[in-house]
């Protein structure tokens, strides 16, 4: 899970790892490693790859789905819930607006 989300993180920024491997410290050939599952990530350098794509340590591992880290995730999701709440309200006190 971890390689497919650095790859990804990487992918959606049109970065190349030489780019990625620049930026955060992290040799070309390692990051490369990474992405292809060969090795994973020590803790340091998941610390430089979250830190670099704005997501965190949860959102690159996959122990989350969602990058809290994003303002525009946060206010898609806190809509998503501020629809089911509505719909339960709706349903379980009709009388309620």
């Amino acid at each position: 899970m971890t390689n497919m989300r650095i790859r990804a993180l990487r992918e959606d920024r049109d970065l190349r790892q030489i780019d990625v491997a620049n930026a955060t410290g992290i040799d070309q050939k390692t990051l490369s490693n990474y992405e292809t599952g060969k090795t994973l990530p020590d803790a340091e350098g998941l610390i430089r790859l979250a830190d670099f794509f704005g997501v965190s340590i949860d959102y690159l591992v996959g122990r989350a789905d969602i990058n809290l880290y994003s303002d525009d995730n946060i206010r898609k999701e806190l809509i998503k819930i501020k629809k089911i709440v509505n719909e339960i309200l709706k349903a379980r006190f009709p009388e309620t607006k």
